[in-house]
């Protein structure tokens, strides 16, 4: 089992190609807080970037591209002292697809933006850093560029499907984006992603993925894994931030949700299919975690889709 792909799926994430920005000469453009996760990258020139909370501005170079993983009010300049003029209008008048500020085509950006359910938010992107930045020049980039200029192909293609394959291109992007951060820097964070690029918490999260509904205890998740259980529990709560047995809960109510989001499986059915043993063991702990009952839950879901 692959627990990214697992989460991924399960979590619903779609994305959404913006319009690309052209820009020159002295410019800076002020963009809101975005609904999800938002990626940009520079396909030409350079430019800088200003994230709220973060202290210091990034450089952007031609090839680079950047996550932003919170919902942040950030700028995109060619000087960061320069005030900024706001996004909407701009992209608002884009008609051919391409926004413009300053005076010129100097540079060049396209982006997508990602989005989640609130738990699903909570589950991938918690404690990664706000922003995720790959220069282009790092050796480990070369996927993300194959990745990026396949993306650009189909944008500036417009052949027929390229808005759908350039949707499914930016979660691939999302995703060699997310592998690339984990292999580069597991160290500071913690959160399910960090638990991934520890070996050992990694072996225990896969094995709960492929068989959620086994009657898991530490000491056995310890011993599938070949490490004493106090191994496993200091090194799973050091990397995911709670204990084996408290994540695999939150698991099982990630995967009832979406059961109940996607079929008309009778709550006991479902109790039994994600590890409880009874309708009622199901209940409480899916209102201790979502606040709601099965069925209210699948009820309101009903009321929006």
């Amino acid at each position: 089992m692959d627990p990214l792909e697992d989460v991924l799926a399960l979590l619903d994430a779609t994305s959404r190609v913006s319009a690309g920005l052209a820009a020159g000469g002295r410019w800076a453009v002020r963009f809101p807080p975005p609904a999800g996760a938002k990626f940009n990258a520079v396909r030409l020139g350079s430019c800088w970037l200003e994230v709220d909370g973060v202290s210091d501005p990034v450089h952007l170079a031609e090839g680079d591209c950047f996550l932003l993983t919170r919902p942040v009010a950030y700028t995109l300049a060619s000087d960061p002292d320069l005030p900024a003029e706001p996004a909407h209008p701009l992209f608002a008048a884009a008609g051919d697809g391409v926004a413009r500020a300053g005076d010129g085509d100097e540079v060049f950006l396209i982006g997508a933006t990602f989005t989640f359910t609130e738990r699903a938010r909570a589950l991938l992107l918690d404690g990664l850093p706000p922003v995720i930045h790959v220069p282009a020049g790092t050796p480990e980039a070369g996927a993300v560029r194959w990745t990026l200029g396949e993306l650009d192909a189909e944008l500036r293609s417009r052949l027929l499907g390229a808005t759908l394959i350039a949707e499914r291109l930016a979660i691939v992007m999302l995703v060699r984006i997310l592998r690339l951060h984990l292999a580069r820097d597991p160290g500071p964070d913690t959160g399910w992603l960090a638990g991934l690029a520890d070996p050992t918490v990694a072996a225990a999260l896969r094995e709960m993925h492929a068989r959620p509904a086994h009657p898991w205890t530490v000491a056995k998740l310890a011993q599938v894994v070949a490490v004493s259980r106090s191994t496993l529990a200091s090194r799973f709560k050091e990397a995911v931030g709670k204990g084996p047995l408290e994540y695999l809960t939150e698991w099982r109510i990630e995967l009832a949700a979406d059961r109940l989001r996607r079929g008309d499986e009778t709550v006991a059915t479902i109790a039994r299919a994600v590890g409880y043993s009874s309708e009622s063991a199901l209940s409480v702990a899916f209102k201790r975690s979502t606040g709601r009952s099965p069925g209210a839950y699948r009820d309101e879901f009903a009321r929006v889709r």
